[in-house]
């Protein structure tokens, strides 16, 4: 469907190119949102900043999402969570982790400076795609807190049962790709190589 993420970004731009001129501020899910967001915000005329959210895995299969949690430790959690293993005292734990990993991560990202506030703009938060949308919904459960003006989750791919569930968190949603054979985020992509911390701060300091 896409040769890279950034051809997905231009489209994912193109589609979005309603918000040009408002001075969006485009929030990038590390690390594969990242050189999205950077796309989107430059053609866009927007500020790109990082939005922190990671899955919790379930506790017998880490790659299988049950959740995520932000780095201010506001926690989703998955409806088939229990179902897999996933029982309260586990949650808390992973979570916990998982946001003080998240927390490092802001200080090695953005040092030397905060969060640019959400309150009273419109802002995108930009994924290269989600399969569970857990953690794009930890994400805008996030930035929803902080009262944006206009919230859109934008993405590269996703599942069409899970684009359906992520227009109750967004004002809108735009998704350029809904497989109904859904594997991973990845078989969207010819190129899906790992994009590095050093790539983010790169694109977070221009």
């Amino acid at each position: 469907m896409f040769a890279n993420r950034e051809q997905a970004a231009h489209q994912l731009a193109e589609r979005l190119q309603s918000y040009a001129g408002t001075h969006p501020l485009v929030l990038a899910i590390p690390r594969g949102g990242v050189p999205m967001g950077k796309i989107v915000a430059d053609a866009l005329g927007g500020e790109l900043d990082v939005v922190l959210v990671h899955k919790l895995g379930a506790p017998d299969n880490p790659e299988l999402a049950i959740g995520a949690v932000s780095e201010h430790g506001a926690v989703f959690i998955h409806e088939q969570a229990q179902a897999v293993g996933a029982q309260e005292d586990y949650v808390r734990r992973e979570a916990e982790t998982q946001r003080q990993i998240l927390q490092r991560r802001r200080k090695t990202y953005t040092p030397g400076r905060e969060a640019i506030s959400p309150e009273g703009r419109t802002v995108i938060v930009v994924d290269d795609g989600g399969a569970t949308g857990a953690t794009m919904t930890a994400a805008l459960h996030t930035v929803r807190q902080e009262q944006p003006r206009h919230l859109v989750a934008a993405m590269g791919v996703a599942p069409p049962k899970t684009v359906e569930a992520l227009r109750t968190e967004a004002d809108a949603v735009v998704c350029l790709e809904t497989p109904r054979a859904f594997t991973a985020v990845g078989q969207a992509f010819v190129e899906f190589g790992e994009v590095t911390d050093a790539a983010v701060i790169e694109a977070l300091r221009d």
